[in-house]
């Protein structure tokens, strides 16, 4: 004979495994983004908020990769040109650019500017490639989607702590 279960039972039952099958996914998804001319994975744990780019005040004496604070909400944010920090070229701010807030546990009030995002990727779609060249602290590990793209991870947390990184003015 069946078991009878309410219909709270139920309802508990299907949310938890919901809750269940939310954290496996979270675990394994990155979000995907573009910075210059590469692709990057980030961890969504990392990243506080995802918006397009507001009004962007410069700010005298910076380094050029710095472009400056933009107001967000009442909060004076720092942004950072990705791309001219990684040592491309600055970053041509299109329609399609967007601010990556960072956790303000990493480093409150701070964003990077990104091309474009590229969606969440899931690492068990991915396969581990080797690194050849020395990496910055903040670049992780090499992955290849079926494609053949490469994908860079950024260690959000060494690049918020690296002093150059926090070091916005020309000495």
């Amino acid at each position: 004979m069946a078991k009878r279960v309410s219909l709270r039972e139920y309802q508990e039952g299907v949310v938890a495994r919901l809750q269940s099958a939310a954290a496996v996914a979270q675990v394994d998804a990155r979000l995907g983004v573009q910075i210059g001319g590469n692709n990057w994975l980030v961890d969504l744990a990392d990243v506080a908020e995802v918006m397009p780019v507001p009004a962007i005040a410069g700010v005298p004496l910076a380094h050029g990769w710095f472009r400056g604070v933009a107001n967000i909400r009442g909060n004076l944010v720092s942004v950072t040109d990705a791309a001219a920090f990684f040592g491309e070229s600055p970053l041509n701010q299109t329609p399609a650019s967007r601010l990556l807030l960072i956790q303000p546990r990493l480093l409150p009030h701070a964003a990077i500017l990104v091309s474009r995002m590229l969606g969440l990727k899931h690492l068990a779609d991915l396969t581990v490639e080797p690194v050849e060249e020395p990496a910055a602290a903040w670049q992780g590990e090499l992955y290849r989607d079926a494609a053949g793209a490469v994908w860079r991870t950024l260690k959000v947390e060494q690049l918020a702590s690296s002093p150059a990184f926090l070091q916005v003015g020309i000495a």
